[in-house]
């Protein structure tokens, strides 16, 4: 099976994004305690975009920022240094008390001592994503779009930014652009709000080609039911996926491909990590295995970037799956939240499990 992809797009992937910053301790040590930090330019949606762009896929970020800001201007420069291009409006920051871009503050933790991430998102000028901002004919149209992923994070940010990622892929569909659609649930995003993002979520996941969510995810965003608990062992957790995703598969029937990812804990360094995959009707599963981990932030997206990156070059969907795993383990071996691969080779040194020096 392949996904057939529109023709003569100027861009591979387009994908929105509140853009912000992360600043982590360095070797893994606690935020409480740390003098030093590590500051970067991130988001969810850029890391996954990231596997794309760095292996020479046009991609473009649609975002915003606050006008003048010297974060930015750092964020700014990080896109271009990742080959991505980007657009979206330049809002005044309105005083000290005004808007900002988000911070992520993490832990990135250490053997057994467990990661801790604290989100400060008040002010977020991501907040005010606007379909007005955009001209969506002419990016879907006239310059095209064979992929558009988007985020529940996103959609979830605040009625704007919901209603921008509907009429997102209301455009896509209209154009002929695929969609792909992680549902991404934040339990502190939905309060309260619970009945307007079931709508948007609905909408949206009824016209995705690809749909990607964690067993909370379908739970939550779509009202799917998850996998039975109390299973044992190994293929009956996976059995357990596999029914979950049939009645996702069942409720939206649009998608050609449905993912979610496996991780069992050994330690903050020591994963087993796999995935689940349905292609038409033939499934794809990586069994969990080990993977030694620096910083697992970002694993999951750059999961779904590799699977992407791997529809995009229209490999056969047994080499989706596999090029996923292999991008997520890579985003967990760097410091930065997102994948940064030196060329296909080395993902797929990381899946055949050949760590040998290469010269």
């Amino acid at each position: 099976m392949k996904i057939e992809l529109k023709k003569n797009c100027k861009y591979a992937l387009v994908v929105p994004t509140s853009m912000g910053i992360r600043i982590t301790p360095p070797v893994g040590q606690p935020v409480n305690v740390g003098g030093t930090f590590i500051m970067q330019a991130t988001s969810a949606e850029s890391n996954v975009a990231s596997v794309s762009s760095f292996l020479g896929l046009p991609v473009k970020i649609l975002t915003t920022f606050v006008k003048g800001s010297p974060i930015a201007q750092i964020i700014k420069d990080n896109l271009r240094s990742r080959g991505m291009d980007f657009e979206g409006p330049e809002v005044p920051q309105g005083g000290p008390w005004g808007y900002r871009h988000q911070f992520n503050i993490a832990d990135s933790g250490y053997g057994s001592r467990g990661p801790r991430v604290w989100n400060d998102r008040a002010g977020e000028v991501g907040r005010t994503l606007n379909v007005k901002d955009f001209d969506l004919d002419r990016i879907f149209g006239k310059e095209g779009v064979q992929i558009v992923h988007l985020s529940g994070l996103v959609g979830a940010l605040s009625p704007e930014t919901g209603q921008f990622c509907l009429e997102l892929a209301r455009a896509a569909k209209k154009h002929g652009t695929k969609i792909s659609f992680d549902l991404n649930y934040r339990a502190t995003f939905w309060k309260g709000r619970e009945k307007e993002l079931s709508a948007i979520f609905a909408e949206i996941a009824s016209v995705a080609d690809v749909l990607v969510g964690n067993e909370e995810d379908f739970q939550l965003c779509l009202g799917v039911k998850g996998p039975e608990a109390g299973g044992k062992g190994l293929k009956s957790e996976i059995d357990g996926f596999k029914e979950m995703i049939q009645r996702v598969k069942k409720a939206y029937p649009n998608a050609s491909t449905y993912a979610t990812t496996l991780r069992e804990v050994v330690d903050t360094n020591h994963h087993l990590w796999g995935a689940i995959m349905a292609a038409g009707d033939e499934w794809f599963v990586v069994e969990p295995r080990d993977i030694t981990v620096l910083d697992r932030i970002g694993g999951g997206d750059g999961f779904v970037g590799g699977m992407l990156y791997a529809i995009l070059k229209g490999w056969e969907p047994e080499k989706w799956i596999q090029f996923g795993w292999a991008s997520g383990a890579l985003a967990t071996t760097m410091l930065t939240d997102y994948a940064l691969p030196a060329d296909e080779d080395q993902i797929w040194s990381i899946w055949k499990g050949n760590a040998r020096v290469q010269r």
